[in-house]
């Protein structure tokens, strides 16, 4: 082993964690430990690269439905390798130009590329923080290690060959029958993506609907259209994986059915790492999904031990993870006993799934409006029913809002559609600043004719 390290500050996580240090740290000395690539799960293998094969993916997919409108285009072909290299030309200079500012410009951190793990304290209090190379010393630590993909035990234990998010983006070649195990955002986005780009897509969801967790009317509405698009197993669970002798994978299903494709990608979940790091040895505690106990400020049990992102949010969105490390940042400059320390803020989370057609949400869904024991009331309004929607000759996209009758407090609002994560954003503020839902509608002009015109028809036939 190397020869031990001390530091004010140690970050595990070059995600969200690694916008922590800026100009206010410079005096401070800091260790930055990331096992995987840098920059974290988003740059990498999540958010960015992901939206990047969806916009291709929508390219091709309205080149194929254009006829309806009176333009006549076809996709030739998909170049896979070229759309990779695309997404990669550009996301991997990011990956390591990020880790070579951190390395080579800030003279007072440190980048360990390795997993570290505590080992208890030593006897002046510092965390004691091991590599299979380094010790490091830190009075202060930052948890921001993130989570990873979840795989069933009947195909992590078949020795079956599988692809996670991790890299499903860099196949070699556009596989002619994709399998995708699960039903949530991931499965639906990954479907979307090689179904558009010539795919053949089977999902297997142990559940009767696929985005199961949304509003149940928005989860309805997306499992039809899935039916149209992809095979579709519903109710079923994987109970044996092999790989086929001359290239592929076969699935059995618990209800009879085999299915055979050229891809495995499993897409059921994510955990978070908390279990990795032996929080034990200083007394942090994980709760019951795994994730670190915090407060409402990022403080764990152990004191000078913060968190943030997936390995302690319910919340595993990028923006969350943003806003907490924005909260942590404050809180870590204000000092762990301050009286003014900077919170969470997670009243309206939004998030979105960038899928065909496009969601959003925010806010309740109606069930866990109605559970509140409110006096709620809804509105469902069709793309088609406004003037841009009807002028696209969307059939199936619809925006929902949920108040309280009698205030026209917003609740909760649900899209799906065409730009629903944009179209979204103005429901987004106006449930952050306490806007009701008739000052909404009537009290700004609405551009006419344009997509937000579904929000303000869904405002107006609101009974409040």
């Amino acid at each position: 082993m190397s020869e031990t390290q001390i530091v004010d500050l140690a970050i595990i996580g070059s995600g969200s964690g690694n916008s922590i240090p800026d100009d206010r740290f410079a005096g401070t000395s800091i260790a930055i430990f990331e096992e995987g690539v840098y920059g974290g799960t988003c740059l990498n293998v999540g958010c960015i690269p992901t939206k990047m094969f969806v916009y291709a993916a929508e390219v091709a997919e309205i080149a194929r439905h254009s006829a309806r409108l009176g333009v006549h285009a076809h996709v030739d072909s998909v170049d896979w390798p070229a759309i990779v290299d695309r997404v990669f030309g550009r996301i991997d200079p990011l990956s390591a130009g990020g880790k070579e500012y951190r390395e080579d410009r800030c003279d007072n951190i440190t980048v360990y590329s390795a997993h570290v793990e505590f080992d208890g304290r030593d006897e002046q209090g510092r965390y004691r923080l091991v590599t299979a190379d380094d010790v490091v010393l830190a009075r202060e630590v930052v948890l921001a290690a993130g989570s990873r993909a979840t795989v069933p035990s009947a195909i992590a234990d078949s020795d079956v060959t599988y692809h996670t998010n991790n890299d499903v983006m860099r196949l070699s070649a556009l596989p002619e029958h994709l399998v995708i195990v699960g039903s949530g955002y991931i499965a639906a986005e990954f479907a979307h993506v090689f179904g558009a780009l010539g795919s053949r897509v089977s999902i297997v969801a142990r559940g009767g609907r696929l985005l199961r967790k949304l509003d149940d009317d928005v989860s309805v509405r997306f499992t039809e259209l899935a039916g149209d698009r992809w095979d579709l197993h519903l109710n079923a669970q994987v109970s044996g994986a092999a790989d086929r002798p001359g290239g592929g994978v076969c699935l059995a299903l618990d209800d009879g059915t085999e299915l055979e494709a050229d891809a495995l990608l499993v897409a059921t979940g994510r955990e978070p790492n908390g279990d990795r790091l032996n929080l034990d040895s200083v007394g942090i505690e994980l709760d019951a999904e795994g994730r670190v106990v915090c407060d409402a400020h990022g403080r764990t049990a152990a004191r000078g031990v913060w968190t943030l992102g997936d390995v302690s949010s319910p919340y595993q969105l990028k923006h969350v993870a943003n806003h907490e490390e924005r909260v942590v940042q404050e809180n870590l400059l204000k000092g762990w006993d301050a009286t003014d320390l900077v919170s969470f803020d997670h009243r309206y989370v939004p998030a979105a799934v960038f899928t065909h057609p496009q969601i959003a949400y925010v806010g309740m869904t109606e069930a866990q409006a109605r559970d509140t024991g409110r006096d709620i009331t809804v509105k469902v309004q069709a793309y088609g029913d406004v003037a841009y929607g009807w002028a696209m000759e969307d059939t199936s996209g619809f925006c929902k809002i949920i108040a309280e009758r009698g205030t026209g407090e917003l609740l909760g609002c649900h899209i799906i559609g065409p730009q629903a994560p944009t179209v979204i954003q103005p429901v987004i503020q106006a449930m952050h600043f306490g806007l009701r839902a008739t000052d909404m509608a009537r009290g700004q002009y609405w551009i006419h004719p344009a997509m937000p015109e579904v929000l303000e028809n869904a405002l107006l036939g609101l009974e409040i």
